[in-house]
């Protein structure tokens, strides 16, 4: 009778080991970690084949004479859909911030007085202290300057190195109290494109080519994301018209002493460098975690 409760006791026991086990695996099953990103990315939309996260986390833009670090992270985030002779259309994200808007600081603030890199740290402090607060800095915040179905995608020249990764139009906002609310470089009628390239650009003079990266990929939840990191952006042949609708009522005061800050910004005096985290996901699975996860 002891042993025969025994075995009653030990298959009860494994029972609910292989429950427990079994319950284990389907929440790991619908595990949503690595596709909380892709929230925004319209994946409901059919069209819709690839979604993607990607965070622009250091680099640099230069706008003339004006060099300005990236030290916020930039979002951009939305789907793409199927590429035709290798560029793919782009979807918007769905709660309208494609590209999230990160104000970063320019070095010198709005009257540009940046210390020599030989002057001692006491002298770079009080230089960024008067002349990068909050009256007298400056913030430059890149933004979309038209739809987010302007922008394109290729995957191939992404990982080949080659041709156009990324073809963007953007404006740069720059603010400042003295400035007005509505000082840009670029608009929608009037954008900058840029056209983000993995491999090796061939700008105008007097810029020299520069070289990007296509990074270090691997492959999440079973393949059905990639991540690509350590990936580099890069273009330095574009671009940019003058500033407008710098302060205000008194633009007409205002705008010629910003682009004579900013300087001259014809091809050949600009650059773009993006380092990036990468991900993409299939709208097929995403939609299927979704499934899973109401």
């Amino acid at each position: 009778m002891n042993k025969y409760r025994m075995r009653v006791t030990c298959t009860a026991l494994l029972a609910v080991a292989l429950v427990a086990l079994g319950l284990t695996a389907s929440a790991q099953a619908k595990l949503v970690v690595e596709f909380e990103k892709f929230a925004q990315c319209p994946y409901t939309n059919l069209e819709v084949k690839k979604c993607i996260y990607s965070v622009t986390e250091s680099g640099e833009v230069v706008l003339g004479s004006k060099k300005v670090p990236i030290e916020k992270p930039v979002i951009l985030q939305g789907g793409y859909g199927k590429a035709v002779e290798g560029i793919a259309p782009f979807f918007a994200a769905t709660n309208g911030v494609t590209l999230a808007k990160a104000p970063q600081n320019v070095p010198g603030g709005l009257l540009g007085i940046v210390p020599e890199e030989k002057q001692n740290w006491l002298v770079k402090k009080l230089i960024k202290f008067f002349f990068e607060n909050s009256l007298t800095g400056l913030n430059s915040t890149l933004e979309l300057a038209k739809p987010a179905t302007e922008i394109r995608i290729s995957e191939n020249n992404l990982a080949g190195k080659k041709g156009v990764a990324l073809k963007m139009p953007v404006k740069v906002h720059l603010e400042n109290p003295f400035l007005g609310s509505n000082c840009y470089v670029g608009s929608s009628s009037s954008p900058i494109w840029w056209e983000l390239t993995t491999g090796t650009t061939a700008p105008p003079k007097p810029n020299e080519p520069i070289t990007g990266s296509s990074g270090s990929v691997e492959f999440l939840e079973e393949g059905r994301i990639l991540r690509t990191t350590g990936a580099k952006l890069v273009d330095n042949s574009w671009s940019a018209p003058s500033a407008t609708g710098c302060g205000g009522i008194i633009a007409f005061l205002v705008n010629p002493i910003v682009v004579g800050q900013v300087g001259t910004t014809t091809a050949g005096h600009n650059t773009a460098i993006l380092n990036n985290t990468v991900n993409v996901g299939a709208a097929a699975a995403v939609r299927t975690n979704n499934e899973e996860n109401p």
